[in-house]
Formats: structure tokens, C-alpha cells, sequence
């Protein structure tokens, strides 16, 4: 349905017109669920050319832990919240081609776990945005989620929750790696079974295959911040040596500090690794049948990054071998298929490993706390917030591929007068991506 004729206000209306009490934010809640939430009207001494104010959609959830944020934001900007019924993805498609929502400038999607019913962020869902559009931010660090090249190609920035679950990952990332090391999956499923013999078995034989963490070489693939926070960990609480393979080397200092080697190639790190920790963003699998025969045997993995990294089959076979002794997995390749997985089909967790007592697996928890979630809201808004009024994001993952695609641009239209890092310009409403490809889009 589209929203507009049979909207109730819930606001409270301005006692008279000479009050000097500041105007409320007016929300008005339509029939189908989507609430609009608008600033005050502008006073009458307003040096402000229209009262039109750019909107923001918000996706998922409502503001539970920033709420002084919020309402800054909604002083500012026009904030439209769509029910949970208009997010699946046929429904989600129908309102953008309608333009049920008009031509908002912003994308919010500040909870973790809802909002994206829509899934996948591709090509197809991306061409239907309006071109008033500047900036996506949604929770979470990772954003295998949504094709950040082609927001980049229309000029939209995207945000992630940069920082906010560094330290929550790092804890999980920690005990996973304890957990490799010293079998906790087997004691806990023999004290959970109520056997005595279980229990008697666990407590005589994990002595027999436990080590302790200290001495041991600890591989990172991707020292990014959250890696590097890995290593500082497992250095000084685990007394672990530290190597490491990243498309970018660390500063000589920021190696010092945790003791790092660096290694040019993946294939040139996994026959040092007693443990390997994956912390890259997601892609193909890189731990394969080739891959993980080159880790010595014995070898533990965890991984906190994305499910898309390892070949599960492979990983199995491997456990079943002994060739791998132990793997900690927070992440699955069930978790790719996102429509399927949100009307409850589909499996996420591979079979062999359930049944495997060496393999730890948890529900992609790494970042899960109420600080993380408190972070991943302030940074959404505070990102949002930021390229609407003019200043630079705080955490676009994606303004380099901007910056290269108005540099072609530039190139082949040296007569363009540009007007920043949303793509658009000055004489007309003609995007990067237009520009580049000399395409067409609709307003």
C-alpha cells in the first residue's frame, strides 16, 4: 500500500502559536506500519531557503540505546520507518519502484539482526534507489551483504559499524582459540550427556590431547584492527608467537609491538601455523583441499570472519583425517543464503561438524554484546548524520572506489563540475555511474 491518505497523528499539537517552547518532532504512523517521523516546522524568521528536509529510511529495529541521537537526528532530518511487512524482498523491490518513500538521501540499518529482510544489497535491489540518494550505514563490521562496488559506481557511500564490536570479537576470538587448544567441546557435551562414563572418559582423556596455548605459533590471515587486537591478546594473556599474512604490512613499530612476522603469501604462513585464525573480510574459499594440506598436521583453525572462506567439505575431511585437530567456527556457509534464512528454511550449520567433538561452533556471536549494539546504532546515525550536513563519513568502507570512479569520470567529461563524493553534480542530476557507463536513470 501506499503510504499517505489514512495517516493518524500522534504528536501533540503547539498549544498556541505564540509559545516559545520548542515544536515536537511530528510522527505519523500510516495503516500499513510505516511511521514517518519529521522535524518542527522552521520559524518564521527561518533564514533556511525551503522547509524541505533531506529523509532518511530506517531499517529493522527502533533506537533502544541512543536515544538523544535519534532525536538529532529526526530535529534535522525527515526519518521514514517502514513496517517488518514491507521488507521482504518482492514487497521491498515494489515500494522503491513506486517511490512510496520519495527521494530519501540515507539509509539507516542500525540493529544487527533485523532490517534485512530484502538481502542481498545487489545490483538489482541497488538500481532501484532513488538518485537523491548519498549514504547506506548498517551495523556490523562485515558487508559481504551488500555490493559496495556498485553503490560506489551511483556515488553512495557505505558505512559499517567500524569499531564497535572489536572488542567483542576479540574476547570470542580468544576463547575459540583456548577452546582448540584444550578440547572444551568434549568435556562439555560428556558433562552435559549425565553418563558417568562420559564424564570419566573426557576427564582421563583430554589430559592426554590438550596443550597449552603458550609457545605455540598463532597464524592471522588479515591483520586488520580487529586481528591486530587478536594478536595483542594472544601475545600477553597466551604467551603466543605471532605470524601473519594481510595484502597490507604493518608498520615496522605496529609488528614490533605484538612480535609479528609478516608473510607475503598465505601459501608462505600455513606450514608455521600451530593454530590459524582467519580475520579477513569475506570472499572465495581460501582454506581448501590444497590450502589446508599445507598446514602442519595436527593444526587447529578458528574462524570469526566470514563462513565463505573455508571449504567446509574439505575442512571435515580433514578433521575426519586427523590432519586438523581441532577447528572453532563462528561463521558457516549456510549463513549465505539470507532470503531462505529468514522465513526459517534452509540449514546453516554443516552436518559432519555437529557430530564431530573436536570442532567448537557457535551462531556468528563474535561481535554480540549490548556494547556492540550500543556502538553499531551511534555509529549508523553518527556516519548518516556526518555526509548529510557536509562532513566526511566516519567509517566508509567504499570512498576510494568513489573517488576512483569520479576520477574517470573527470577524465572523460573534463567539463563536469562535481559536487562531492555523493556523485552528483551541479548541472544536472547525472550520477558517476552515468557519467562512466552514459547511462540513464530514472529520478
Amino acid at each position: 500500500m501506499r503510504a499517505g491518505v489514512s495517516d493518524i497523528l500522534h504528536s501533540t499539537d503547539l498549544a498556541e502559536m505564540g509559545s516559545t517552547a520548542p515544536a515536537p518532532t511530528t510522527t505519523r504512523a500510516f495503516t500499513n506500519g510505516t511511521t514517518f517521523t519529521t522535524p518542527p516546522p522552521l520559524p518564521l524568521n527561518s533564514t533556511a531557503s525551503s522547509p524541505s528536509r533531506p529523509a532518511i529510511l530506517h531499517l529493522g529495529d527502533d533506537i533502544t540505546y541512543n536515544r538523544k541521537i535519534f532525536d538529532r537526528l529526526a530535529s534535522q532530518f525527515n526519518i521514514i520507518h517502514p513496517s517488518p511487512a514491507d521488507l521482504d524482498r518482492h514487497t521491498f523491490k515494489n515500494h522503491l519502484r513506486e517511490r512510496t518513500w520519495g527521494n530519501f538521501s540515507a539509509i539507516i540499518k542500525p540493529s544487527w539482526s533485523t532490517g534485512g529482510e530484502m538481502h542481498p544489497w545487489d545490483e538489482e535491489l541497488i538500481d532501484l534507489l532513488p538518485l537523491s540518494m548519498k549514504v547506506m550505514a548498517g551495523a556490523g563490521a562485515g558487508f559481504d551483504w551488500v555490493d559496495v562496488n556498485a553503490l560506489a559506481k551511483r556515488g553512495i557511500l557505505y558505512c559499517n559499524g567500524a569499531h564497535a564490536s572489536t572488542e567483542s570479537v576479540t574476547n570470542l576470538a580468544l576463547q575459540h582459540l583456548i577452546s582448540v587448544f584444550n578440547h572444551a567441546t568434549y568435556s562439555l557435551l560428556a558433562a552435559r550427556s549425565l553418563s558417568p562414563k562420559a564424564f570419566w572418559e573426557a576427564h582421563t582423556q583430554i589430559p592426554r590431547i590438550s596443550h597449552n596455548p603458550s609457545g605455540h605459533t598463532l597464524g592471522i590471515v588479515g591483520l586488520g584492527k580487529i586481528g591486530y587486537a587478536i594478536a595483542e591478546k594472544a601475545k600477553v594473556a597466551l604467551g603466543m608467537k605471532i605470524r601473519y599474512y594481510d595484502v597490507m604490512r604493518k608498520p615496522p613499530e605496529q609488528e614490533t609491538k605484538v612480535g609479528a612476522t609478516f608473510h607475503p603469501t598465505l601459501e608462505s604462513l600455513l606450514p608455521h601455523c600451530d593454530a590459524l585464525l582467519l580475520a579477513t573480510p569475506s570472499g572465495p574459499p581460501i582454506l581448501t583441499p590444497h590450502t589446508i594440506s599445507l598446514l602442519p598436521r595436527g593444526a587447529r583453525i578458528v574462524n570469526i570472519a566470514r563462513g565463505s572462506l573455508i571449504d567446509e567439505e574439505a575442512l571435515a575431511d580433514a578433521l575426519d583425517s586427523g590432519h586438523i585437530s581441532a577447528a572453532a567456527l563462528d561463521v558457516h556457509a549456510g549463513e549465505a543464503n539470507m532470503n531462505e534464512l529468514f522465513v526459517g528454511t534452509g540449514q546453516i550449520v554443516n552436518e559432519r561438524f555437529v557430530k564431530m567433538r573436536q570442532v567448537v561452533l557457535t551462531c556468528h556471536t563474535a561481535g554480540a554484546s549490548v556494547e556492540t549494539n550500543e556502538g553499531f546504532e551511534r555509529s549508523v546515525m553518527e556516519n548518516v548524520e556526518a555526509v548529510l550536513v557536509g562532513k566526511g563519513p566516519l567509517s566508509a568502507v567504499n570512498s576510494h572506489l568513489i573517488a576512483h570512479n569520479e576520477s574517470e569520470a573527470r577524465l572523460h567529461h573534463p567539463g563536469t563540475t562535481w559536487a562531492g563524493a555523493s556523485g552528483h553534480v551541479l548541472d544536472g542530476r547525472r550520477t558517476t555511474r552515468e557519467l562512466v557507463n552514459g547511462e540513464h536513470m530514472h529520478a
